[in-house]
């Protein structure tokens, strides 16, 4: 993990994604980048899946995401797939996959 990768301050409102030993992979909120920060600049109590505001892990901000996240995939598993398995993420019908499993 290239933890020297990123320098200056942390953004500040920023989603955790990704914790390992001693690197984090955080994303700037509202829509920003994942970047890869020395995990010593986050808050001791932070866990993949907070939200972190100045320094802070906020708890209503976490439980929105959350409840995001968990809605997200209950939409994602009530999507029927075709077959084939195939789906086509441009209009959400399986008809353009098709199409070009054909030409293969």
């Amino acid at each position: 993990m290239g933890l020297g990768s990123c320098s200056g301050p942390l953004p500040q409102t920023y989603e955790v994604d990704v914790l390992e030993d001693d690197g984090a992979t955080v994303v700037p909120r509202p829509d920003g980048l994942a970047k890869v920060w020395h995990r010593t600049a986050l808050p001791p109590e932070a866990k993949e899946g907070d939200v972190v505001v100045d320094g802070r892990v906020d708890p209503i901000l976490t439980a929105q995401l959350r409840d995001e996240v968990r809605e997200a995939r209950a939409r994602l598993r009530r999507i029927e797939l075709s077959p084939g398995g195939t789906l086509d993420v441009e209009d959400g019908s399986d008809e353009g996959a098709a199409s070009s499993a054909e030409t293969r």
